[in-house]
């Protein structure tokens, strides 16, 4: 058993975590959260978490969103694929996540701060620069925003 434990270990793993990111659209704006939990805690994102062992990562994106928020919400594609490392002070990978971007749109339900979150705020993707550090997290929107236009 406390083998398993190690290898559930997300801080200092022993592996990469598979994880999604959910850009959530409700006619123009965009649902950022405010993460209750490290890695990142305290700072704007797009809602997300890690996959579970056989659930698709369409069904992790609509279990993570509505773990988080409330919110019922309908996969339409996958972004893109991104690498999230972050490393301590002596450069050792302190939580090492590959994340599968997810574009979604809003279904039902009213956005409100729920499980490993604080905050929750529809935006327009121009204003998200205001809020999120992570550029890679505005890149992957300004994604989401182009590939959704294109539909």
């Amino acid at each position: 058993m406390a083998e398993l434990l190690d290898r559930d270990r997300r801080e200092y793993p022993e592996r990469p975590w598979v994880g999604v990111g959910i850009v959530v659209w409700k006619g123009g704006e965009v649902l950022l959260v405010k993460r209750g939990r490290n890695p990142r805690k305290g700072e704007w994102s797009i809602p997300g978490g890690g996959q579970s062992l056989g659930e698709t990562v369409f069904e992790a994106a609509i279990r993570e969103v509505g773990e988080e928020t409330g919110l019922v919400i309908r996969p339409t594609g996958i972004i893109t694929v991104v690498d999230s490392i972050l490393r301590d002070a002596e450069e050792r990978p302190q939580f090492h996540y590959t994340l599968v971007e997810i574009n979604a749109e809003w279904v039902d339900g009213e956005a409100c701060a729920a499980d490993d979150v604080d905050d929750v705020r529809w935006v327009m993707p121009a204003v998200a620069g205001d809020l999120v550090r992570w550029d890679e997290t505005l890149r992957v929107i300004e994604m989401g925003r182009r590939m959704r236009e294109e539909r």
